[in-house]
């Protein structure tokens, strides 16, 4: 599982969805990019259906399980 705990646009609020991983300053779970994005949409699409994170936002948690999964793959 991707460690986001030193992610600036990740975070868990108490009390916020069961403590899931939301975008941070919103209660947007992170989950729902990734299934959006399954089903198809594009990442300028999710930025247009969803206000909160930015594009930048959404880049850097997209990077983040990328980096993990190379990083699982040299291990």
């Amino acid at each position: 599982m991707t460690n986001f705990d030193s992610c600036p646009a990740v975070e868990r609020r108490p009390g916020t969805l069961g403590r899931v991983l939301i975008f941070k300053n919103t209660r947007l779970p992170l989950y729902v990019l990734f299934d959006n994005l399954a089903g198809g949409a594009t990442i300028d699409e999710f930025v247009d259906w969803f206000p909160g994170p930015e594009r930048s936002e959404i880049e850097q948690v997209l990077q983040r399980v990328a980096n993990e999964l190379r990083e699982d793959r040299t291990a």
